[in-house]
């Protein structure tokens, strides 16, 4: 079964979500439909958008599984960006989580350090 993914992020202030999403994705968006949203396509058919709307900001939850985790935080450090947590889950997947100024989770997970991938 093929999966495409279009996971939203509302935001009340699209310009900071805007540039605060650039660094933590470390591109600018892949296309722009109009003035208040931005998307990015993390990999084929799977994208993470952020739009202007207000009343539900703040409330969403992501979590985006990578090959390399310490390498995704180590450029997004880079970047300015520090993530809020930190965890290690008991079966050794560790997750590092990332809070916008809105309160949203963006969080990385990746298998345990030495695992085969």
């Amino acid at each position: 079964m093929a999966v495409d993914l279009f996971a939203g992020i509302p935001v009340t202030d699209y310009s900071a979500a805007l540039s605060w999403y650039e660094k933590l994705l470390g591109q600018p968006p892949s296309f722009i439909p109009h003035d208040t949203e931005a998307v990015w396509e993390l990999a084929e058919h799977r994208y993470l958008y952020i739009e202007q709307l207000p009343e539900h900001a703040g409330h969403a939850r992501h979590t985006v599984f990578v090959d390399d985790l310490d390498a995704i935080v180590t450029a997004i450090a880079r970047r300015g960006l520090e993530p809020a947590k930190r965890e290690t889950y008991s079966n050794g997947v560790r997750k590092a989580t990332y809070t916008d100024p809105e309160g949203n989770e963006i969080g990385y997970g990746g298998a345990p350090v030495g695992s085969p991938e």
